[in-house]
C-alpha cells in the first residue's frame, strides 16, 4: 500500500483501524457511545477540513500520491486542485451535517448514517491516506447503527427512556 514506508502513516493507520474496530463493538453493545464517537469524529473532520481547505488548500494535493485509483489521482491534480476550498469546504459542511445527525433520530439520523456510509466508502481509494481499511470498518459500524438505533435520540435508551 502506498505510504506505508512513512512510519507516521503506519502508526496513524494502526490507530485508526483500532478505533474503527472499537466503533463496531460499540455499535453492537453500546450504540449511544458509538453514535457519540461518530459525532466527535465527523465534527472534528468538519472543523479540520474547513480550516485546512480555507487556509492551506495545497495540503490536499499530497493525497493524490496515496490513492490506488488513477481516476482519483487525475481528479485531484485536475479540477480538484483548482477548486479545493470549494470542494473540501462542501465536504466539510456535509461532515458537519453528519455529525449533527448522530445526535438526532428518525429520518435525520438515517440520512446522516447513509451520508456517512457513502462518504466513508468514497474515500477508500485513498488507501493509507484514509486509514484503509478503517473506513470500511466504520461503514460497517454505521450500518449497524442505522439498522438498530434510528428511533431514539443519542441521550435515550432504545426503549426511549433517558439514560
Amino acid at each position: 500500500m502506498k505510504g506505508l514506508d512513512n512510519q507516521l502513516y503506519l502508526i496513524l493507520l494502526l490507530i485508526s483501524n483500532g478505533i474503527a474496530l472499537l466503533q463496531v463493538i460499540a455499535a453492537i453493545k453500546w450504540p449511544q457511545w458509538a453514535r457519540l464517537s461518530f459525532f466527535l469524529l465527523f465534527a472534528w473532520a468538519c472543523w479540520m477540513n474547513w480550516t485546512t481547505s480555507q487556509q492551506t488548500p495545497e495540503a490536499y494535493i499530497d493525497y493524490a500520491n496515496l490513492t490506488w485509483s488513477h481516476w482519483y489521482s487525475n481528479f485531484i491534480h485536475g479540477w480538484f486542485a483548482a477548486h479545493i476550498p470549494l470542494a473540501v469546504g462542501g465536504i466539510a459542511i456535509c461532515q458537519g451535517f453528519i455529525a449533527i445527525a448522530m445526535l438526532l433520530k428518525g429520518w435525520m439520523f438515517k440520512t446522516g448514517c447513509i451520508g456517512a456510509i457513502v462518504f466513508l466508502l468514497c474515500i477508500v481509494p485513498f488507501g493509507v491516506g484514509s486509514g484503509f481499511p478503517a473506513t470500511v470498518i466504520m461503514a460497517v459500524a454505521m450500518v449497524i447503527l442505522l439498522k438498530n438505533n434510528s428511533n431514539t435520540f443519542i441521550w435515550q435508551k432504545k426503549d426511549n427512556r433517558p439514560l
